[in-house]
């Protein structure tokens, strides 16, 4: 099982060259098969496989969920993910989608067509907002490690329920909507937290699991203020040392007496 790292020997300048031996982040290819036809294949951080597959077809909507599966396998050497399902007759879709992630991501699902505006009465204080993405920081071990990894994480509005690092920003909410689908979790209603700018795809992905908040650390797409605006989500970015833009319904964020 990778570790997430790969140790090199460097040179590093700081008044003078010294030679060290220090981590550097792991980056590797998986393939995804659905009854054995391959559907994709991405650059990815080698680990959490299996959650970065199912959360991935998910996503998508090739599947709606772990009734639709049979068995998941990770081959011995992680570079493939064989997903089984219990119908038998898949066809896997033909038109792609490149978008804007890490490593040339890929998309099948137009999701402009098939997403409708998430209905919820969500509301969270900012001050809570900058609790819950200070917390998923301090969970990132990799990027404790070598820094260059994207984090995301999923709150229930008090506290973190999924977290997932990754070299691509769009594998993180992949992972993270996988992790629920095996521990039975249902991530509609939460907060959906990253690191990454928030583009298209990862709108697409926060509204397809039906998170009605989603907040980063840096900004977001016009695209993705767009679709945020129609599909009802709280859009937030450079959440950083208490100061952060709201781009879309804003309605969401209470303001207490304590906070201006």
């Amino acid at each position: 099982m990778s570790t997430g790292v790969v140790q090199f020997r460097y040179h590093t300048l700081n008044g003078q060259w010294d030679a060290i031996d220090g981590d550097v982040i792991e980056e590797g290819s998986v393939s995804i098969f659905v009854n054995g036809q391959e559907v994709a294949t991405m650059m990815c951080s080698p680990r959490e496989q299996d959650k970065l597959a199912l959360g991935f077809l998910y996503n998508e909507g090739l599947i709606g969920g772990m009734g639709d599966v049979r068995a998941v396998h990770v081959c011995p050497s992680g570079i493939c993910v064989d997903v089984w399902l219990t119908c038998a007759d898949f066809e896997p879709p033909r038109r792609r989608i490149l978008t804007s992630g890490c490593g040339g991501g890929v998309t099948f699902d137009d999701l402009s067509k098939t997403v409708t505006p998430l209905d919820s009465s969500l509301t969270v204080t900012p001050g809570r907002l900058a609790e819950l993405m200070n917390a998923m920081q301090q969970r990132g071990s990799l990027y404790a490690r070598a820094r260059g990894v994207h984090t995301s994480a999923l709150a229930d509005g008090q506290q973190l329920v999924a977290v997932a690092e990754d070299v691509g920003r769009h594998n993180t909410i992949d992972k993270l909507r996988g992790d629920c689908l095996l521990r039975g979790i249902e991530p509609a209603g939460m907060i959906l937290l990253a690191t990454g700018r928030i583009s298209s795809e990862m709108i697409g992905k926060a509204a397809r699991m039906r998170c009605p908040i989603v907040v980063s650390r840096t900004s977001p797409t016009s695209v993705s203020v767009r679709l945020a605006r129609e599909w009802n989500i709280t859009l937030v970015g450079y959440l950083r040392r208490g100061k952060m833009n709201v781009y879309a319904h804003e309605e969401r964020l209470k303001v207490m007496n304590n906070e201006e």
